[in-house]
Formats: structure tokens, sequence, C-alpha cells
């Protein structure tokens, strides 16, 4: 039996992980979403501009018999059709038809699945999509940088199953400074960004395999 330590960033003091809610807009779709690392936890849990602190929820996961997806063991194309399942890189009508059919050939069924694992499509990460969809990223620098961020894998509770082995360790509740926390969450984010447009402007970048050409 293998059981798990996860934790929830979030500006509030009680939650209740409920199967069926959510927001479908989110990476993996509709779920709760937790991360192994706490510090990064804290980060999330005060990423907000409004001034207030925050609060992190420790749980643990008993994964026995629960079927997880891990984006990390399968192509980073697969977890990119994943997000443009729910969130949208571009507004065009050209990405409309080409996320489509990017999705159709390169999209995994997680239906199946009772938690989602991968990396976390924030800010930083979410600039790489858009500027994969317009062409201007070759895949072959794609997993250096989602690697250079270092901001965060997640984990997403998908079915009932997956909720009902889901306990929240309420004695370990731990509140989140706000001013010293929302400070190192931006300064992640602006050294995430430096790095992979230094990345994207490199010789590296051949921009030769770029999204549409690989249908």
């Amino acid at each position: 039996m293998e059981k798990l330590i996860l934790y929830h960033g979030t500006y509030n003091k009680i939650v209740t992980p409920t199967y069926g809610q959510g927001d479908d807009k989110h990476d993996y779709g509709r779920g709760f979403y937790l991360t192994e690392n706490y510090d990064l936890a804290k980060e999330w849990a005060v990423c907000r501009p409004d001034d207030c602190n925050g609060w992190v929820h420790k749980f643990e996961l008993d994964t026995e018999d629960l079927k997880i997806l891990d984006f990390q063991q399968l192509n980073v194309l697969s977890w990119l059709a994943e997000l443009m399942k729910h969130r949208d890189a571009a507004d065009s009508k050209r990405y409309r038809v080409l996320a489509a059919k990017f999705i159709e050939k390169y999209g995994v069924e997680t239906s199946e699945y009772d938690v989602i694992k991968g990396w976390r499509a924030n800010a930083s990460y979410f600039y790489i999509a858009k500027e994969f969809v317009r062409d201007n990223i070759d895949i072959d620098i794609l997993e250096e940088l989602l690697s250079l961020g270092e901001l965060g894998i997640q984990y997403c509770i998908k079915t009932e199953k997956a909720y009902s082995r889901l306990k929240e360790i309420q004695d370990e509740l731990s509140i989140v400074d706000y001013n010293e926390f929302n400070v190192k969450y931006n300064e992640r984010d602006v050294r995430a960004r430096r790095s992979m447009r230094e990345l994207v402007d490199s010789e590296a970048n051949k921009v030769t395999k770029v999204f549409s050409t690989l249908f």
C-alpha cells in the first residue's frame, strides 16, 4: 500500500474536497489539485494579488488500486493536448481548427484514470503553450523548456474512488504569510520566464518542427 503526502495551497482556511466540484477550465479539468512540494503549495496559496494570507492543507492519498496517469511518462505533446482540451492558448480560427486536429492525434483518453499527474500550467508554462501554437517553438526544446521553470508538478483528483482515498491531516494545517510567499511566487515566475525566453531565442530553437507541422 502506497500513501502519498500531498499539499493544497489556498486562501481558504476550510476546504472540503468534493467529487464533481472544480473548474472545467483548469489544466486537467474539474477536480481537486494538490502537490507534493510543500513550498510550492505555500506560494500557490498566496499567488493572487489580494494581500491576504493563505493556508496549506496537508492530505494523505492512499493510491492502492488507483489508476494514475503521469504525463511526465508520456510524450510532452500529450500534455499539451490535454491542456488544449480545457484552456485556450489562442482565440483565432486557425488555433481552433489546428487544436482540434492536435487533440485528435496526440490526446490521451483520461476518463478511465482516478488521478492525473503532470506539470502545472501557470503563467510561465502557459506562455510556452501560447508560443508553441504560434509556431515559435520547436518540439525538440519543449521538454527542456518545461524543466527550466521548476514550477511544479500537480496531482488532480478526478474520480469518486480517488476522493474517497483522500484524507486531510487537519492538525497540520499551516498559515502562509502573504508578504513572504507572494514575493517568492513572483520571483520564481520571473526567473522562469527569463530562462524560457533565453532558450526560445537561442540557436537550439530551430523552429522547424513546430505546431502546424505535426499533423
